[in-house]
C-alpha cells in the first residue's frame, strides 16, 4: 500500500483551504475542503485532519481504546474506527467555531479512507470524493451531500452547470455537534487504486479524464500531481486536491 497526495491553491484563491493526509503507516488517506471567512475554512479542515489521524493512531491497539460515539455492529473494527474518527472531527470544528467569534459557520467536508486488513472503509461528508479504479474501469464511491445531487439527484450535464444552487452543499462537518457521516466498505481486491479529491478536480475533470490519468501513471506521486496539473489546465477555479493509493502492491 502506497499513498502520496498533492495540493494547489489555484489561480484564483489566495489561500488554500484544502488539506489532505496521506498516512501509509496507519493506511489513513483523507481530503478535507474547508469553507468560511477570514481564513476560517483553513482552520476547519487542518482540524478535521489533525483529529481524524490522532483518533487513528491512538485506535491502533484497539485494547487501550474507548469509544465514544458506541459501535455499529454493521462495521468492521476498521469501519467503526474511521465513524469514530470523523465524528471527532465534527466536533473539534463545531466546538472551535462556537469558541472563536472569527470561525462563526466555518465548515469543512472529509473524504476518508482507512485501509487494514481485506476490507477498505470509507467515510465522508460533503461533496469531497472517493473513486475506486480497477479493471480499467472508474467508480464513484460517494454521493455527494450538494443540493444537486440530493434535492435534483444529478451530479453531471448541461442543466446543472447553470444552476445557481449547484454547489450549495447540505451537510459538513462542524455545522452542528452532531452530523450524517456516510460509511461504507469494500473488498481491498476490488480496488488497486483510491483517489480522493476534493470538488476543484471533480468539477472540471470528468471521469473518462480521471481514469485515463489513472490509466497512465504507474505510481501514485505521478498520478496524484497529473491529475492536479490536469485540473489546472482545464481552467478550476478553485483550491484543487488529490491523493492517489495503490491499495495492492504488485500493480
Amino acid at each position: 500500500m502506497r499513498g502520496f497526495g498533492v495540493s494547489d491553491v489555484g489561480p484564483v484563491r489566495k489561500v488554500n483551504e484544502d488539506a489532505f493526509l496521506a498516512d501509509d503507516e496507519f493506511g489513513l488517506f483523507a481530503v478535507a475542503d474547508g469553507m468560511g471567512g477570514h481564513a476560517a475554512g483553513e482552520v476547519a479542515s487542518r482540524l478535521v485532519i489533525e483529529a481524524a489521524q490522532a483518533f487513528i493512531q491512538r485506535s491502533h491497539d484497539a485494547r487501550e481504546c474507548s469509544w465514544p460515539c458506541g459501535l455499529d455492529r454493521q462495521l468492521s473494527l476498521d469501519g467503526n474506527r474511521l465513524k469514530t474518527a470523523v465524528h471527532l472531527a465534527n466536533r473539534r470544528v463545531f466546538r472551535a467555531a462556537e469558541s472563536h467569534d472569527e470561525y462563526t459557520g466555518m465548515g469543512s467536508t472529509v473524504a476518508s479512507v482507512l485501509i487494514g486488513g481485506p476490507k477498505v472503509s470509507i467515510a465522508h461528508v460533503g461533496d469531497s470524493r472517493v473513486y475506486s479504479y480497477a479493471g480499467g474501469a472508474l467508480r464513484c464511491l460517494t454521493q455527494d451531500d450538494s443540493w444537486a445531487a440530493t434535492i435534483l439527484q444529478e451530479t453531471s450535464g448541461a442543466a446543472l452547470a447553470s444552476h445557481p444552487m449547484r454547489h450549495v452543499l447540505t451537510n459538513v462537518l462542524g455545522a452542528r455537534e452532531q452530523t450524517e457521516i456516510h460509511v461504507s466498505e469494500l473488498d481491498r481486491a476490488a480496488a488497486d487504486v483510491l483517489l480522493l479529491c476534493s470538488d476543484g478536480l471533480h468539477n472540471v475533470v470528468d471521469d473518462a479524464g480521471i481514469a485515463a490519468v489513472l490509466a497512465e501513471h504507474r505510481d501514485p506521486e505521478g498520478a496524484a500531481r497529473a491529475l492536479v496539473e490536469t485540473a489546472l489546465r482545464l481552467g478550476t477555479r478553485d483550491n484543487v486536491t488529490a491523493v492517489v493509493v495503490w491499495c495492492n502492491h504488485g500493480r
